[in-house]
This record gives structure tokens, C-alpha cells and sequence, in this order.
């Protein structure tokens, strides 16, 4: 049997979906009931609703080592995909909770319990940026400690660092790196608040680029790196680098509605930052921390040679995927 942690999410989610089609015994680790139900309604998005039941589908956390154990019983492989995603610097405790003590009692469960395979998913923020500027970024670049790096990013790290250590210990892992993930069926968290905001009127855009994927992509790359027969495999899954100022006006246009038409420059948005971190103190809800501004103006390159010529995986062009994720939204809104 497999286990999925945090198959309510974006990437778990799909993962699940793919792997009950391949006709898989799936245990589904899940947070809550709301999140439960994005599930069932991303299920019935690609019209496979009739598969939602054949998945086991638990309620447990993975920093509750008691609510884990018994769900490590008769797993083969684990896909690792829970995880907090914040930018909010007072989460600082919550994603280093989640992120690394979370990994670590997946990493232990799956040395105590004989699992044959891990697989975690994990992100481009755990890699760069490079020790050397300008250059791209690959499965073997070095952590810079030096960088100013923002705390989800610190926490994406750290897990990796006790999924490494399950290696050291005899565990056989993988870890994916995916770029910013573009994928329906979440609309109010991660990329999808792109989307949400572009079709409400987004006025303003930044020129910083990164690597962007589908979710589709990222989940051939999961699946395919079970099959690497090598422990300790690391993948980088980005499909093409665009600037933001790209995506969002492509958007836009994918969605039939203005577009943003006002830059925003960095010192703009440094500006912002710090205001927004002030207004924290009052009781704000944090939304624009001082690492998320300058990444918004970055220009950080990832190499996906390795995902391709390992795990045969051709990405989809970004056009095709914004598209797909337009169709998908305009059919949910």
C-alpha cells in the first residue's frame, strides 16, 4: 500500500488522483474536512469523482507522532507532500513545526515501520540561490548560508536535511524539487491567488523571472522517480522561467479581463513591505514580507536537465498549462 501525507493539498491531491488511476491501494492523509472537500470537488473537476471512496482517507497530523503510527502499518512507499507554505515571518515557529519536525517523524516512522521508498516533495526555495551570481541552479548546488533566505525557505531545507539523514539510516529516498506550482482547484492559496487577483482587477506587476511548472509535470516527476532503482535522487521540476510580469498579463488575457498595467520597482516594494509588517503589529494578517518582495525582482535560473533526461519527462509549455488553468477557472467561477 502507498501513504500520501498531505494528499489534501495542491500536489497531494493530483498525486492521489494519478495514482488510484493507475489502479494503486492509496492511504490519503488529510488535515480537515473543509480541506477533505476540495479534494471530492477537484475529483469531480476531472470528472473522476467515482474514484474519491477508493482511497483510504485519514485524518492525522504529522506532527502528532500517536495519530502517525498507525497509519505507517502494511506501507510500502511514502509520498511525502505535507507542508505549510507561508511567507509570514511570525510563522517562523509554525513552518519549522510543520516543515522539519514534521519531516523528521515521517522519515523516522519509515525507518521503524520497513518502508522500501520515500519520496519528498519539496521546493526550488530549498536549492538557490547560487554561491556564484548569475549562474543556474541544479540538483548539485550548494545551500547558500549566506543568503537572505526567507524562513519557508529555511524550513523546505531543514526537511530535506532530516530526509537525508532516513538515507544515512538505510531509508531508499527522492526528493523533488518543483518550481511554482500552476494547478487548479485551489484558487485561494499558493499560485492560485494569481489567478484569483488577475480576474478581480490586479493592477500591478514586478519583472523579477523564476522557474514555473504544471502540476501535471510535477507529479510525472513524483511518480517517476519511484522507479528510480538509486537512493538518493533529486529532481528539479521546473518547466520554462518566465518574468511575473509575463504570467500575470498572460493570465489575464487567458481570462478575457484587463490586465495589471502599472510596474512596481523594488524599492516600491520593500516600501510595501515594511508597512505591511508594521500593520502586522496591529493585528494584519502578514501578506508581503521584506524575502517575498525581493524575490518578486530576482532573477534566479534551475536547470531541468536531470527531470528530462533521467526521468523522461517532457514539460508542457507554460502557454499550454496558463491556459488549461484559465479553462479550469473560468468552469469554477
Amino acid at each position: 500500500m502507498i501513504l500520501i501525507t498531505g494528499a489534501s493539498g495542491l500536489v497531494g491531491s493530483h498525486l492521489t488522483l494519478e495514482l488510484l488511476q493507475r489502479g494503486h491501494n492509496i492511504r490519503a492523509l488529510y488535515r480537515s474536512d473543509s480541506s477533505l472537500n476540495k479534494v471530492r470537488d477537484l475529483f469531480k473537476i476531472y470528472q473522476q469523482e467515482h474514484l474519491f471512496d477508493q482511497a483510504q482517507w485519514v485524518k492525522a497530523n504529522i506532527t502528532d507522532i500517536p495519530s502517525l503510527e498507525p497509519v505507517f502499518e502494511n506501507i510500502q512507499e511514502v509520498y511525502h507532500c505535507a507542508a505549510l507554505i507561508s511567507f509570514d515571518p511570525a510563522d517562523e515557529k509554525k513552518l519549522r513545526k510543520i516543515n522539519i519536525e514534521g519531516t523528521a517523524n515521517v522519515v523516522n516512522l519509515c525507518l521503524d515501520f520497513g518502508v522500501e521508498k520515500l519520496c519528498y516533495v519539496s521546493s526550488i526555495a530549498a536549492i538557490g540561490p547560487s554561491l556564484i551570481e548569475g549562474s543556474t541552479i541544479d540538483e548539485t548546488t550548494d545551500w547558500n548560508p549566506e543568503h537572505n533566505h526567507s524562513d519557508y525557505a529555511i524550513s523546505k531545507h531543514g526537511a530535506e536535511m532530516e530526509v537525508w539523514r532516513g538515507q544515512q539510516e538505510g531509508l531508499s529516498v527522492r526528493i523533488i524539487n518543483p518550481g511554482v506550482i500552476l494547478g487548479p482547484g485551489f484558487w485561494q492559496q499558493g499560485s492560485g491567488v494569481i489567478f484569483d487577483r488577475v480576474a478581480k482587477g490586479l493592477l500591478f506587476y514586478t519583472r523579477g523571472t523564476t522557474g514555473f511548472v504544471g502540476i501535471e509535470d510535477v507529479v510525472r516527476c513524483i511518480v517517476q522517480s519511484m522507479n528510480e532503482e538509486n537512493s538518493g535522487e533529486q529532481f528539479i521540476a521546473v518547466a520554462a522561467h518566465q518574468s511575473y510580469e509575463w504570467l500575470v498579463k498572460n493570465i489575464a488575457s487567458g481570462l478575457k479581463v484587463s490586465g495589471p498595467k502599472t510596474y512596481i520597482p523594488l524599492w516600491m516594494c520593500v516600501l510595501a513591505a515594511r508597512i505591511d509588517g508594521v500593520l502586522s503589529w496591529f493585528g494584519k494578517k502578514r501578506t508581503l514580507s521584506l524575502s517575498m518582495a525581493k524575490s518578486l525582482h530576482s532573477h534566479d535560473q534551475y536547470e531541468n536537465k536531470k527531470a528530462q533526461n533521467q526521468l523522461g519527462i517532457s514539460f508542457e509549455s507554460l502557454e499550454e498549462t496558463i491556459a488549461k488553468m484559465c479553462a479550469f477557472y473560468r468552469k469554477e467561477n
